[in-house]
């Protein structure tokens, strides 16, 4: 249900995703400095957030393209960047990440199997 619907108690009750796991971001953006800030930026944002819709992530992410099974492709760094999560939305409000690299790795992978 989107929160916008919700009566605001319950929008309350709304805990804000838990990402799975902040150790991959950092080992790409350590392999690819110029990547850090992208990425934490996108840390900060998805770490507050509290999701239950595809709408909410694409109000909060105009560009991200949603595939099946819930998987999300994120453009970090102007697309030099792609990075892939499946997201578990209510009741368990979770999000894997299940790609980082380069585009050209991007188009070497099924994001949709990965």
């Amino acid at each position: 249900m989107r929160m916008a619907l919700l009566p605001a108690w319950e929008r309350a009750t709304v805990p804000p995703l838990r990402i799975f796991n902040r150790s991959t971001l950092i080992g790409f953006w350590t392999r690819h400095p110029d990547a850090e800030g992208a990425l934490r930026l996108w840390f900060s944002i998805v770490e507050k957030a509290s999701w239950t819709t595809p709408a909410e992530v694409r109000a909060a992410f105009g560009s991200a393209d949603f595939l099946a099974d819930n998987r999300v492709v994120f453009d970090i760094k102007g697309n030099t960047y792609r990075l892939v999560v499946q997201i578990r939305y209510a009741p368990l409000f979770l999000v894997f990440i299940r790609f980082i690299g380069t585009h050209a790795d991007y188009d070497r992978i099924d994001a949709t199997t990965i």
